[in-house]
């Protein structure tokens, strides 16, 4: 960096000191872009804050009544004020109760004199809702975070244990939809609209902690997208979990299929009827669906400028959809999250009300007040209005005709499909109270009031308050919606009448509802009422010539399982790879069970494992229909393998991105093209294979472990202990698993046991797992060698790893 941009530097961070209450900036150019020769040169950017104030945030809030008169002020101070940063701590992880403690007796305590000068109490806490002290709350800012050297020492280690999956940086609010959903291990979960990932990720947690130590859960957790970019960031996300109990799916959630296995079409197939599953029935969905997103107003100050109620008002039909499609993917009995980040009763009340409207006994509203009582939460709404470009509105009869495209009668308390105050008065006299008229069900004849051109205020009749409102000035956190429903009984058939023209002109002003695409608007309807309806939609699509798939085929992104090959796209391809097909969904590689015995036997035999106590037949996938030629081999749990044996019964219905664990990987060097297994252990794999491996694991003292961590290669006669020389001859060239070990004799594999992958070569041992693994284990080993007076640890780079400190050792 130039002089100029240390000078700059100072000066933000003088700017940020001064003012540590706003610390959104954005920048301001006062260059001039008329496009003339005359023009003024571009100056360097200046900032200013961002902007908080929208009039019609707060007129439209304040009319909804979401807080008390009295709160109002302290509710637009918090809402104006910088989210602080918070993060879960994995409960699965091998160093979840040293990562506890560190954030206890370290970073609590070196904190605690820069919250003081910030005027805060304490400088991070855990939050007194989330079980275990696994979730924390820090009162500084991301960007605080970098404001000293103790912030930065904590902002490092936030970021290492991030990246290798010790804990997971998640707003607090967002944490709080899977702690209701009440996950069990043999729970099928699906996250309908899963990315970034931090829920499924949460959701995977609490599968496995359930489960049996050393063992796999029989559930397993479906995470869906319909954007491709952002799958790439869940893949991403939950990669760090190292679980086989997951499959990420590219799908519009209304459309999400269900995979229902048709007998006779099976018999004629030869496929037989006594397959594990014949239908893709979830015990638990997550439907956290996209919304206008000003609950998080906090963490993206930009929707301040942005915002307006028609953001909820185009969001409030694909949010029914996605519900309602959830709903008929849940089993009897099961239980469903309906989630927003959004405090606008349109996308969050009025569907509940309409979820339940439609559903009628066959879905309760639960009533969880008992749960997480350190949890502040407040009753849903029972009465609110709906804001159009036309004004404000308490009941659907005063929403003038040339406005009804835009504001739907679901919006409002009641759902009642009254017609205009003039035509209903004059056909009151005729309708019959106990009849249907026009197609409406029985609950939507019309109700018409004492006085039909009064403008009385709407209050819902359903158990509303049951939901629950998380706002901002009550734990200093965003703001958040949820509801828990659960499906009593079968759905209902759906009696009213399709009506395409009000779907499509449900128009989003917002971005984010790019989802709503003119397929799903087709759909919407047939969507709705039972899975059967979905099932022929999926089936008709299916057999389509054109395939829905080659549109966002050219979204895709670079991903470890999602497929890019823009040149094979191309016309002019001539001998190129071709576009990989999964089933009908083009740009996608097929999901394909391995069933190579060479290649599965030479693991086995390689490795020393065990069929029966670890089953390798029919849990290996690979991503290329030539298994000779595959790079990668995935690891699928048991609950996994029957599904994807449903989908591969169905036809292919489900759109894969990515599915197992990456157990296998080929190696490609020179120095591995003569070893008897081409496939080392994946470093995400390992955890889960090591208690299963008898060969090729060489047990190593905590000096030479140290050492190759820090060198990531050592010679063999470099070790501190010249025995290990010999022991690592010994081994066969290729991949290998070392093993911390008190001595050099083997030593029970069990939670606790700290292992890595690594490579023997001709004559030295190479390291096969990533710089911020290696660095990870060496802070953690830091971490338990004694401070000196000075405070210094003892384990730095000399006593971490360096050749004179483990001869010494």
């Amino acid at each position: 960096m130039g002089r100029g941009g240390r000078h700059r530097g100072r000066s933000q961070r003088k700017d940020f000191k001064e003012s540590r209450e706003n610390v959104w900036k954005r920048p301001k150019s006062d260059a001039s872009v008329d496009g003339s020769d005359n023009a003024v040169p571009e100056q360097k950017p200046t900032w200013e804050p961002i902007v908080t104030v929208n009039p019609n945030f707060e007129e439209y809030y304040k009319e909804q009544g979401v807080v008390k008169a009295e709160e109002w002020d302290l509710f637009m101070e918090i809402l104006r004020k910088p989210l602080p940063a918070a993060f879960r701590v994995n409960s699965n992880g091998q160093f979840c109760d040293e990562i506890i403690s560190i954030l206890e007796n370290d970073f609590m305590k070196s904190l605690q004199a820069e919250a003081i000068e910030g005027g805060e109490l304490e400088a991070i806490k855990p939050l007194p809702w989330y079980p275990k002290n696994l979730a924390w709350h820090s009162n500084f800012s991301r960007k605080e975070i970098r404001k000293n050297q103790t912030l930065e020492r904590f902002h490092e280690f936030l970021k290492l244990e991030n990246e290798v999956g010790n804990i997971t940086r998640q707003e607090a609010v967002s944490m709080v939809p899977p702690l209701f959903l009440d996950v069990h291990p043999d729970h099928f979960v699906l996250d309908m609209c899963a990315a970034p990932g931090s829920k499924t990720f949460q959701l995977l947690e609490i599968i496995h902690e359930a489960s049996e130590p050393g063992s796999l859960p029989n559930g397993l957790v479906v995470a869906n997208d319909v954007d491709f970019k952002r799958s790439n960031l869940l893949i991403h996300q939950t990669k760090r979990m190292c679980t086989s109990n997951l499959i990420v799916t590219n799908h519009e959630g209304q459309q999400f299929p269900g995979c229902r296995l048709n007998k006779s079409r099976a018999s004629e197939k030869g496929i037989s009827e006594n397959m594990p599953i014949n239908q893709l029935a979830f015990d638990r969905v997550l439907c956290d669906v996209p919304c206008s997103g000003d609950g998080t107003l906090r963490k993206a100050p930009d929707i301040w400028r942005k915002w307006n109620s028609g953001m909820g008002n185009g969001l409030h039909s694909l949010q029914i959809i996605l519900a309602m499609r959830g709903l008929s993917l849940l089993k009897v009995g099961g239980k469903m999250i309906y989630s927003t980040c959004s405090m606008n009763p349109v996308e969050d009340e009025a569907v509940v009300a309409e979820i339940l409207r439609r559903c009628g006994d066959s879905v309760e509203l639960l009533d969880v007040s008992d749960k997480l009582p350190e949890l502040i939460r407040r009753p849903g709404l029972k009465k609110w209005k709906v804001r159009d470009k036309g004004g404000w509105f308490t009941s659907y009869k005063d929403v003038p005709q040339n406005r009804r495209g835009g504001v739907l009668v679901s919006m409002f308390p009641s759902g009642k499909n009254l017609k205009d105050s003039t035509e209903t008065t004059q056909k009151n006299e005729n309708v019959d109270v106990n009849g249907c008229e026009d197609g409406l069900k029985e609950a939507d004849v019309p109700v018409v009031d004492a006085t039909p051109d009064e403008q009385a205020e709407e209050v819902s009749d359903l158990p509303l308050d049951r939901c629950m409102r998380i706002m901002p000035h009550d734990q200093n956190t965003g703001a958040f919606f949820i509801a828990v429903l659960q499906k009593i009984s079968p759905l209902p058939e759906f009696q009213e009448k399709p009506n395409t023209k009000r779907n499509s002109t449900a128009k989003s002003t917002d971005s984010t509802e790019k989802s709503l695409s003119k397929e799903s608007v087709v759909t919407v309807d047939a969507a709705v009422p039972d899975e059967s309806a979905v099932e022929k939609v999926i089936e008709a699509d299916s057999n389509n010539e054109k395939d829905d798939s080659l549109e966002p085929e050219k979204k895709i992104t670079e991903g470890e399982s999602i497929t890019e090959d823009k040149e094979a796209n191309s016309s002019n391809a001539g001998g190129k790879r071709k576009v990989p097909m999964q089933g009908k969904w083009k740009g996608f590689d097929p999901v394909v069970f391995v069933k190579d015995e060479t290649v599965i036997n030479g693991i086995k035999e390689f490795y020393g494992i065990k069929d029966e106590a670890f089953p390798l037949h029919g849990h290996l996938v690979a991503r290329n229909n030539d298994t000779s030629s595959v790079k990668r081999i995935y690891y699928v749990s048991k609950s996994v393998k029957e599904v994807l044996q449903l989908n591969f019964a169905v036809g292919q219905q489900l759109k894969i991105a990515s599915v197992g664990l990456k157990m296998f990987e080929r190696q490609s060097a020179k120095e591995g093209s003569s070893t008897l297994c081409p496939f080392r252990i994946s470093s995400e794999g390992l955890p889960v294979i090591l208690p299963y491996i008898t060969k090729q694991v060489l047990y190593t003292p905590m000096a030479d472990f140290k050492l190759l961590l820090q060198d990531k290669s050592i010679k063999f006669l470099d070790f501190a202990n010249p025995q290990l020389a010999q022991k690592a001859t010994d081994l066969v060239m290729g991949s290998c698993v070392v093993i911390l070990s008190d001595g050099e004799e083997p030593v029970k594999v069990d939670a606790s046991t700290i292992a890595i992958s690594c490579w023997r070569g001709k004559a030295s041992l190479a390291v096969m797992a990533t710089a911020a693994d290696c660095q990870e284990l060496l802070e953690r080993f830091a971490e338990k060698t004694p401070k000196t007076e000075g405070g210094s640890v003892n384990g730095s780079n000399d006593d971490l790893g360096g050749p004179q400190a483990m001869e010494t050792a």
